[in-house]
């Protein structure tokens, strides 16, 4: 069981760094806000793994898959759900405000997006369903308790790989903010991640 869990760990860490949509917009969050918006949109979106894990433990993600209307349901409103954020970013200003962006209603706000992102995100569901099996070191045992342990382990590490992350560009947000041209090209970058990930759900 510790082999297993420690090969999963592994296999987990790699594929936190690996350049992904998830760990970009925490990076876009941290460089355009500062270091506590990246953690809460990385709070938000492991949050959402929770929902995920439970759907795979009790067969529900099994079954979402299995059905073509409900899975393709669940990428168009995926899809609309990130153009729309796309959208508000492009209405709103351009400015990045460190001092008054950082405040505890904006900090829930992305931490919901961060959550809503994971679960209209039905790759993530597939991904779970692809990795988690392959890591049950009792597959005729308890099934269903394997998967919340491995699910527990996948949001811990995730988290402090995409936490880091957050750190790391977030020390850049502060000199990013003396310069009029990034804040607006960094506008625009969110909004590229945005259409990208919207774009990323509905490719095969």
């Amino acid at each position: 069981m510790i082999e297993t869990l420690l090969t999963f760990v592994a296999a987990v860490v790699g594929l936190a760094l690996a350049p992904g949509p998830d760990n970009i917009y925490v990076i876009t969050q941290s460089l355009s806000n500062g270091v506590k918006s990246g953690l809460a949109t990385t709070a938000g979106l492991i949050s959402g793994c929770i929902v995920h894990t439970a759907l795979l433990a009790f067969g529900v993600s099994a079954i979402i898959s299995a059905s073509d209307e409900l899975f393709f349901a669940i990428k168009l409103f995926g899809a609309g759900y990130l153009l729309w954020l796309a959208y508000k970013v492009y209405r709103a200003d351009a400015s990045i405000d460190l001092k008054g962006g950082e405040d505890k209603k904006q900090l829930w706000e992305l931490y919901k997006i961060g959550v809503v992102m994971n679960l209209v995100n039905p790759k993530v569901m597939l991904f779970f369903l692809a990795l988690f099996p392959a890591f049950l070191w009792d597959p005729q045992g308890n099934t269903t308790t394997q998967f919340f342990v491995l699910g527990g382990v996948f949001m811990f590490v995730s988290f402090m790989v995409f936490g880091i992350l957050a750190l790391a560009a977030g020390r850049f947000s502060a000199l990013l903010n003396e310069f009029r041209w990034i804040s607006i090209a960094l506008k625009w970058l969110q909004i590229v991640v945005f259409v990208g990930i919207a774009i990323f759900i509905w490719l095969p």
